[in-house]
C-alpha cells in the first residue's frame, strides 16, 4: 500500500516553512510541484550531458539523444500509443492544440463545416476553434451543461446536445476533465459518437493524465494533448498524441532545423513524423524531466493515485458542504469528478478569500481559471478553486475549511 504521507517528503518545496508554519498547496490544477527525482534528472542533464539532441556524433550528444528518445518511449507506453511516431513534443497543451488547429484543421475544415466544443472548455481549447470558425466561416457549436436544478447531473454535458450537435461535425474538441467543474467526461462514448458521424476528435487531457490511467487506443481519440508541468514534470514541455495516419495528413506549423530531411534553394522536404513537427532545438532537459516524472508516477501506480485523490476529494466535498454560505460548483458525486473543487463563499469575493488563505499559507486559485465562457454560463464573475494531488491529504482539507471559516469571521459573515 502506498504511503502518500511519506511521498510528500520527495517534494523539496514542502520542507519550506513560511512564518514557521507548513505550506499547503492546493493549486495543482494550475501546475504541480516537482519531486526531487524530477529535479535531479533535469540537473543531471545540465551537469553531465548538456548538448543538442539528434545532431552531434560525440558522446554527450548521443547520450542526450538517447535520454530524449527514451522519454518519448516512456510517454508512448504511459498512454498506450501504438508507435513513438505518434508522440510529438510541444511546449504545453496550448501549443499542442494550436498545432492541430493550424496543421490539420486549417487544411480540412471548410466553409459551413461544423466544429463542436463544450461550454466547460479551457480557453486553450476554446479560443483556437472560435478563431478558426471565424477564419473559415465554419460553424462553432457549443455543448451545454446541466445546471444545478438537475441535481444528479449538475455540471455534466447535456447528452441530448452531444448527439444532436456532433451530427455532421468535422471536428470535435472536448476536455477529458474540467479544470473548474471537475467533471469527468465520457470521452470514450463521445469519440464513438463523433466517429460514427465522420468527425475527428481532439481530447484536452491536461487535467486527466496527471490523475488517472490513460489509454488512447481504448479512448480511440484522434488527438490527445497534455502538459508535463501538471503531472510532476518541468515547465516547457507538452505532448500531442496523434494517430499516425492523421499525422501523415497534418502539415508542420513551424519551419527550420530538425523538421526537414532536405533543403535546397527552391524547395525543402520534411522529416518523418514526429520530427517534422518538432522544429528547432527542443527543451531537452524538460523532456527528460517529463520522462522522470512518468517513472515516478508509474512507481506509485495511477490507480493508487486516483484512489487517493478520490478519498481526499470525497472528504473535502463533505467538509466544505457543511460550511454555511459556501456553494460547491459542479456535481457533488466524487465518482463523477476529478480532484478539483471550485466554490463560492457568499459575501466574500474570491480574490479576498484567496488573499486571506494565503495568510494561512494555503495556496488556492481565484478568478475565472481560463474558463470565462463557463463562468458566464454559471452567472459568476469569478470563483475559488482548490485542487488536490498525490501530496495532499485530509489534514490539508481541514486547514482549508478552518481558514474559510476565519475569512467569514473577518467579513462578519
Amino acid at each position: 500500500m502506498t504511503d502518500f504521507e511519506k511521498l510528500k517528503k520527495d517534494f523539496p518545496i514542502f520542507s519550506r516553512k513560511i512564518n514557521g508554519k507548513d505550506f499547503i498547496y492546493l493549486d495543482s490544477a494550475a501546475t504541480s510541484q516537482r519531486p526531487k527525482q524530477v529535479i535531479d534528472a533535469v540537473t543531471e542533464f545540465y551537469s553531465s550531458y548538456n548538448a543538442n539532441v539528434h545532431r552531434g556524433i560525440y558522446r554527450i550528444s548521443e547520450e542526450a539523444s538517447e535520454k530524449f528518445e527514451a522519454a518519448r518511449e516512456n510517454v508512448r507506453k504511459f498512454i498506450n500509443a501504438k508507435s513513438e511516431q505518434e508522440i510529438i513534443f510541444t511546449r504545453n497543451t496550448t501549443e499542442a492544440i494550436n498545432l492541430v488547429m493550424h496543421g490539420w484543421a486549417e487544411k480540412f475544415v471548410n466553409k459551413n463545416d461544423k466544429i463542436v466544443i463544450s461550454i466547460m472548455e479551457h480557453h486553450s481549447n476554446f479560443v483556437p476553434w472560435q478563431q478558426l470558425a471565424k477564419k473559415k466561416n465554419a460553424k462553432l457549436e457549443v455543448i451545454d451543461i446541466h445546471s444545478e436544478e438537475h441535481n444528479d447531473k449538475e455540471g455534466e454535458l447535456v447528452e441530448e446536445e452531444i448527439n444532436k450537435k456532433i451530427k455532421n461535425a468535422k471536428l470535435v474538441a472536448i476536455t477529458h476533465v474540467s479544470n473548474v467543474l471537475g467533471t469527468i467526461n465520457n470521452v470514450n462514448k463521445i469519440c464513438k459518437i463523433a466517429h460514427d458521424a465522420g468527425a475527428v476528435v481532439l481530447i484536452d487531457g491536461a487535467q486527466s493524465i496527471p490523475h488517472m490511467a490513460i489509454d488512447v487506443q481504448s479512448i480511440d481519440c484522434d488527438f490527445f494533448a497534455f502538459s508535463g508541468h501538471k503531472m510532476l514534470g518541468p515547465t516547457g514541455v507538452g505532448v500531442l498524441y496523434g494517430k499516425k495516419q492523421i499525422l501523415e495528413q497534418t502539415d508542420p506549423v513551424l519551419y527550420g532545423g530538425d523538421m526537414i530531411s532536405e533543403v535546397h534553394v527552391q524547395e525543402s522536404k520534411w522529416n518523418e513524423i514526429p520530427f517534422r513537427f518538432e522544429a528547432g532545438t527542443p527543451s531537452s532537459a524538460s523532456v527528460i524531466g517529463l520522462g522522470a516524472a512518468i517513472d515516478y508516477l508509474n512507481k506509485i501506480g495511477m490507480e493508487n493515485i486516483r484512489k487517493h485523490e478520490y478519498d481526499t476529494t470525497k472528504y473535502a466535498l463533505e467538509k466544505m458542504s457543511a460550511i454555511k454560505g459556501i456553494k460547491i460548483i459542479g456535481n457533488k458525486d466524487p465518482k463523477k469528478r476529478g480532484g478539483v473543487i471550485a466554490f463560492d463563499v457568499k459575501g466574500v469575493h474570491p480574490h479576498d478569500l484567496a488573499t486571506i488563505l494565503d495568510e494561512h499559507n494555503i495556496a488556492i486559485r481565484s478568478g475565472h481559471h481560463c474558463a470565462m465562457p463557463l463562468h458566464e454560463r454559471l452567472g459568476l464573475g469569478a470563483s475559488n478553486r482548490a485542487s488536490f494531488y498525490l501530496y495532499n491529504n485530509k489534514k490539508d482539507v481541514d486547514l482549508l475549511c478552518s481558514a474559510i471559516e476565519d475569512a467569514k469571521k473577518i467579513f462578519g459573515i
